[in-house]
């Protein structure tokens, strides 16, 4: 939740909110709700485990945790 007025709270949401657009629900054609449903539990399991990413040292956000610790 961001502070009433500060926009830069929800900054990593938003990131991820277009990465979550771009990359699995405009790339498809949902017949149903319960078939999106699954696309973006999908899509969530693949961005924390093993989507590679620049600002982790082109670790996954797992893998960056788990070298951080």
């Amino acid at each position: 939740m961001s502070r009433k007025g500060n926009c830069l709270d929800n900054a990593c949401m938003e990131n991820f909110s277009s990465h979550l657009k771009t990359e699995c629900i405009y790339m498809h054609s949902f017949e149903t709700a319960e078939e999106m449903k699954q696309a973006v539990l999908q899509y969530i399991e693949f961005y924390n485990n093993e989507r590679i990413q620049t600002k982790l040292s082109s670790c996954s956000p797992r893998e960056y945790l788990a070298t951080a610790a």
